[in-house]
C-alpha cells in the first residue's frame, strides 16, 4: 500500500516529521493556520492546505478541518507530532474511523494513560515504584485535606488531565491547601476540560528522570535510555541532557519500571515514562507521555537511532528494525530550548519578525527549528522557536560546545533566552551536573541580583 502522511502540527516538529518521512519515501501534508501561511513546514511538504484562522482553536485544534483536509489530499496516516491533538483519544478514534493511521498509541491507551490518577493506579499495579498519594481523584477539597493531613505536607495537588507543567500546585499548610485546590481545579478546567484533582506527596529536590520507550505491534519493546529533565522553570522543561549522572543501580530500576509500565498498558509507538529520583535515589512514577517527546534530538545523538522514522514505522506495522542489545550511549548530548521570551523581564513572550538569523555548526551541533529571516514569530503559538543540541564524547565537553554554540547563536528582531541559557552553561552547579527541579529557581534569583 502506497502511504501518504498529513503532519497535524507546525513549528520545528512538523518539519522534523517531513524530512523522517522523505527519508522513507513518504509523501507529506502540511496543515497550516493563515498565521503560517509562509511557515517553513509549508514549503517543505510536498502539499499544504489551509485549515482555518490564527488561533489553535480554528487551526490546529480543528480535528474536522484536520481530518477533511487529509481526507481531500488522499492520507493514509496522521502524525500529530506533539501538543495540540497529539495525545487527544477523542481524535485518535477519528482518525481511526475515517480508516486512517493514527502515529502513535491506540485511543484506549491514550484515555488510560491521559488520566493520570489512573496512570498512578496502573503503574503501582505493575510494581512501579509511586510516591504517597489519594487513591485516585478525590471528589473535593475536604476529601484533598485529608489525604494531604494522612501524608504530611508538602504535597502536591495535580489535575487528572494535566500537562505540559500546567495544573500542578504545591501546599504547605492546610489553609494554602484549601486555596491551592479551588485555584488549581479552576486553571485545569479551564485548560483540560476537567477539574478533576489528585494529591500526591511533594518530593523535595528530586531529579526529574525520563525513560524513552519502543514498542511495534509484534510486541518487541526496547528502552533507549535515559534523559534528565531536571533544568526546568515553572515545570516546564529548558535543558535536557542524556545520558543523566545516576547509577547504574538507579538506571537499571527506571528502564525496569518504564518497561513493565508500557507493557501495563499494552503501549505501542513512542512513548516516554517520567520519574522523580530523590536524593536517597529512590524512584517515582510521575506519568506516562504518549507521544515523541520535545527533546527526543538527544536520545538520537547518543543512540544514532532515529525515533521519528521508527515512530512511522511501527504505525504502518514493521516490527522494531533493532533490538535492546544493538542500542549503545555514545558520548553525552544536551539540548537547550530557545525561547522567544525576555529573561530580564519576568520570561514575558516576546512575539514579531526575526531581521537576522545565524545558526552555529561544526560537528556534534543540530539545530531543529523554523526560523529563517523575515519570519514572523506568532503570539497565538508555543514560544518554543528552536532546540539546539550538542553531542560530545563527555558531560563536560558537550557543556563547552553548548557554551561555544550558544554565543555564535543569533537571533534578531525579538527577544530570546539564548543569553541566559549561555550563563547556565557557566554556572558551577549546573557544570558538576549538581541539579534538581529547583536548580533555575536558585540560578534565576542570582540572574536577577546580577541584573538589579
Amino acid at each position: 500500500m502506497k502511504h501518504k502522511i498529513l503532519i497535524a502540527n507546525r513549528g520545528e516538529i512538523a518539519i522534523r516529521i517531513i524530512r523522517a518521512a522523505k527519508e522513507l519515501g513518504i509523501p507529506t501534508v502540511a496543515v497550516f493556520s493563515t498565521a503560517d501561511q509562509h511557515a517553513l513546514h509549508v514549503k517543505f511538504a510536498d502539499e499544504a492546505i489551509c485549515i482555518g484562522a490564527s488561533s489553535s482553536k480554528d487551526s490546529y485544534l480543528n480535528a474536522t478541518a484536520i481530518l477533511s483536509a487529509a481526507v481531500a489530499t488522499g492520507c493514509t496516516a496522521i502524525h500529530p507530532g506533539y501538543g495540540f491533538l497529539s495525545e487527544n483519544a477523542d481524535f485518535a478514534d477519528m482518525v481511526e474511523g475515517a480508516l486512517m493511521t493514527f502515529i502513535g498509541p491506540k485511543a484506549q491507551t491514550l484515555r488510560l494513560v491521559g488520566d493520570k490518577a489512573q496512570a498512578r493506579a496502573i503503574a503501582k499495579a505493575h510494581n512501579v515504584p509511586i510516591s504517597k498519594g489519594s487513591d485516585g481523584i478525590v471528589n473535593d477539597a475536604q476529601e484533598g485535606l485529608k489525604v494531604a493531613k494522612a501524608i504530611g505536607y508538602p504535597v502536591m495537588i495535580k489535575a487528572r488531565g494535566g500537562g505540559g507543567g500546567r495544573g500542578i500546585a504545591v501546599a504547605l499548610s492546610d489553609d494554602a491547601f484549601l486555596k491551592a485546590f479551588e485555584r488549581t481545579s479552576l486553571e485545569a478546567k479551564a485548560g483540560f476540560s476537567d477539574g478533576a484533582l489528585y494529591i500526591e506527596k511533594f518530593i523535595e529536590s528530586p531529579r526529574h528522570i525520563e525513560v524513552q520507550i519502543l514498542r511495534d505491534q509484534h510486541g518487541n519493546l526496547v528502552h533507549l535510555f535515559e534523559r534528565d529533565c531536571s533544568v526546568q522553570r515553572r515545570n516546564q522543561k529548558m535543558i535536557e541532557e542524556s545520558p543523566s549522572m545516576l547509577s547504574d543501580i538507579v538506571r537499571r530500576k527506571l528502564f525496569q519500571s518504564a518497561l513493565k509500565m508500557a507493557k501495563g498498558v499494552d503501549y505501542v509507538g513512542a512513548g516516554t515514562i517520567e520519574f522523580l529520583v530523590d536524593r536517597q535515589e529512590n524512584v517515582y512514577f510521575i506519568e506516562m507521555n504518549a507521544r515523541i517527546q520535545v527533546e527526543h534530538p538527544v536520545t538520537e545523538m547518543i543512540t544514532g537511532r532515529d525515533l521519528v522514522k521508527e515512530q512511522i514505522r511501527i504505525a504502518l506495522g514493521h516490527p522494531l528494525s533493532f533490538k535492546q542489545r544493538d542500542i549503545r550511549v555514545q558520548g553525552v548530548a544536551i539540548e537547550c530550548r530557545i525561547i522567544a521570551e525576555d529573561p530580564r523581564h519576568m520570561f514575558r513572550p516576546s512575539p514579531g519578525v526575526i531581521t537576522n538569523v545565524v545558526f552555529p555548526g561544526g560537528p556534534g551541533i543540530r539545530i531543529d527549528t523554523h526560523l529563517y529571516p523575515t519570519f514572523e514569530v506568532s503570539p497565538h503559538y508555543d514560544s518554543l522557536i528552536a532546540k539546539l543540541i550538542v553531542h560530545a564524547p563527555t558531560r563536560l565537553e558537550a557543556v563547552k560546545k553548548m557554551r561555544v554554540a550558544l554565543e555564535q547563536f543569533v537571533i534578531e528582531g525579538i527577544q530570546t533566552n539564548i543569553e541566559y541559557l549561555y550563563l547556565v552553561m557557566h554556572n558551577p552547579e549546573y557544570i558538576k551536573g549538581a541539579v534538581d527541579t529547583g536548580f533555575l529557581m536558585r540560578f534565576h534569583t542570582l540572574f536577577e541580583e546580577a541584573n538589579a
